[in-house]
């Protein structure tokens, strides 16, 4: 899934995709590169992040999942109803859903969904996160939303666990550690590190600071990496030819010589 921020102010595209033509080409180079889905998004998700108005939205996103839609396949990454249904109406077969409730929108459209697990709001979210137990939290409401998607006629129901979203380093390394245990849930596992600041945090440069944004591709693979060969179905990333190459070679080491 080749990540499309057609926004102002996400933490590492945004700004470079507002025009719907450049957005568009990029759409359709990262479908060159090997992505199997475009991922568009028109209100950013990074923590501290305000929301947008719906109108907004709709006016960023559409006229992009439309130019897109007969090229790859497009998934509307939102948590407004009347933006997934405006998305699926201009050619989107997959709603990815941060906020893990518009799975009735699914249902009514005969699309796909993804469940994503997030403490609070982007506004809030990384405060102060706190878990009980984050794995057993984490994969219980997934499970919990993912069966009552099938129950309303969702046919394609994926879950995420939401790596950085209200959660922290140690979180976000125990989600991964405990994958296997999510995918044996029985639905297909999207997961999503890419270029996110915990990976910088975890591997500082040379003079000991964070790596920042632009340096987090190596921490970005690896864990995508780790993420598919846990049982991962699908990885969410701006780097796709990169990430094509890992999934190649993980695909390799399962099948042997």
């Amino acid at each position: 899934m080749g990540v499309l921020n057609v926004t102002p102010d996400s933490f590492s595209d945004g700004g470079l995709y507002l025009d719907a033509e450049r957005a568009v080409a990029h759409g359709i180079e990262m479908f060159h590169h090997g992505a199997d889905v475009v991922d568009v998004g028109g209100e950013s998700s990074r923590p501290g992040a305000e929301p947008v108005s719906e109108r907004e939205e709709l006016r960023r996103v559409v006229p992009v999942v439309e130019a897109l839609a007969p090229y790859v396949r497009v998934s509307v990454d939102t948590v407004k109803r009347a933006v997934a249904e405006a998305a699926v109406d201009a050619g989107a077969t997959l709603v990815n859903d941060i906020s893990a409730s518009l799975w009735p929108v699914a249902a009514q459209a005969g699309v796909g969904w993804v469940a994503m697990h997030m403490q609070g709001a982007p506004r809030t979210m990384q405060r102060d996160p706190r878990y009980d137990d984050v794995v057993a939290e984490v994969h219980g409401f997934l499970s919990a939303r993912a069966r009552a998607a099938v129950e309303a006629g969702v046919h394609e129901v994926w879950v995420d666990p939401g790596i950085g979203f209200g959660k922290t380093a140690s979180h976000n390394l125990a989600l991964l550690h405990h994958l296997p245990e999510l995918v044996a849930e029985g639905f297909p596992v999207l997961v999503g590190t890419s270029r996110k600041s915990f990976l910088g945090r975890l591997s500082p440069g040379p003079d000991g600071a964070p790596s920042g944004v632009e340096d987090r591709l190596p921490q970005s693979i690896a864990t995508a990496t780790w993420a598919m060969l846990a049982g991962a179905s699908m990885v969410r990333v701006h780097d796709v030819a990169s990430a094509l190459q890992a999934a190649t070679l993980v695909g390799a080491t399962r099948l042997g010589p």
